[in-house]
């Protein structure tokens, strides 16, 4: 009998001592004090945004004419704009629509990059010759001002300038994912797929993939911020978000007359916000990085 309770306790020992893979992630990740500060502070961005119907102290365009600019105050922490709106209100309904933006152009690019990548890495010959020069025609133009002409040909709705945005912004990734994966095409655990007859859809999601975690979540934090910080540029020089729709960018833009004057805050706070977004996420690509990475220092 205590022959087989020392069996069943051999057995179960390691299988109580073992730490599953998200675990490490996660411990990883949190060992990354900004990282997880940055991912606390996020969030808490994202839900009061979206949340802004049941969080913003004020409806969205709620004008008080009479009231005016004013300075913030405990009846409106960031104080009123010219027309009397509640610029917290404002702020957190304007962020919606770029945080996103950032997001979606994130998750759009990063795809089409690492398809691309892969593909033109591990086929190689002539076909990833031609994939990756016409990469690099993407690369070479301006983007700023391809942007800004294809905006106002298509018109500047949030979902055209995702489109446009993810269109010129998946050639980074694919070029590092190409690099990456020409690296590991050379690999033992490659090679045995290809000779027990794995194909390629199945080499490359199955193994190649996993292998490409940490650069695909960083590039998706970097995509990120880019995204939020060129839809601001766009909206700020007139070619991105357009009213009715406000973007962080798009009250940059119209507050940007008001420096050296009492109301220059009504320019502070969007871009602040952006700031803030901006570096929330970057800490979160590093911390994803550190954690992701196979490579790395066991903490």
């Amino acid at each position: 009998m205590s022959t087989g309770i020392a069996s069943v306790a051999e057995v179960a020992e390691p299988a109580v001592g073992e730490v599953s893979g998200t675990r490490e992630l996660l411990r990883r990740f949190a060992h990354h004090r900004l990282a997880l500060v940055g991912s606390v502070v996020l969030v808490l961005l994202v839900i009061a945004c979206f949340g802004a119907p049941w969080i913003a102290p004020a409806k969205q365009g709620a004008q008080d004419l009479a009231l005016g600019p004013t300075s913030p105050s405990w009846s409106h922490l960031l104080g009123t704009d010219q027309l009397g709106r509640d610029y917290l209100s404002e702020l957190l309904y304007a962020g919606r629509i770029s945080l996103a933006i950032g997001f979606f152009v994130a998750l759009v690019a990063t795809t089409v990059g690492t398809a691309v990548g892969a593909v033109a890495g591990y086929v190689g010959g002539v076909v990833g010759e031609a994939i990756m020069r016409l990469t690099d025609l993407f690369l070479i133009v301006p983007a700023i001002a391809i942007l800004a002409v294809a905006l106002k040909g298509l018109g500047s709705s949030p979902v055209t300038i995702v489109l446009v945005l993810s269109g010129i912004s998946w050639t980074y990734i694919a070029r590092v994912v190409r690099s990456q994966v020409l690296s590991l095409s050379e690999k033992e655990f490659i090679e045995a797929a290809r000779v027990i007859g794995a194909s390629t859809p199945r080499i490359l999601v199955r193994h190649m993939l996993p292998n490409l975690a940490g650069i695909i979540a960083v590039n998706i934090s970097l995509a990120t911020a880019s995204a939020i910080i060129i839809e601001s540029t766009l909206s700020f020089l007139g070619f991105g978000v357009q009213p009715p729709r406000t973007s962080w960018g798009n009250m940059l833009s119209q507050a940007s007359g008001l420096v050296g004057t009492p109301q220059v805050y009504l320019l502070y706070f969007p871009g602040l916000f952006i700031l803030v977004t901006v570096l929330c996420v970057n800490f979160i690509g590093d911390g994803l990085r550190d954690a992701l990475d196979p490579q790395g220092r066991q903490l």
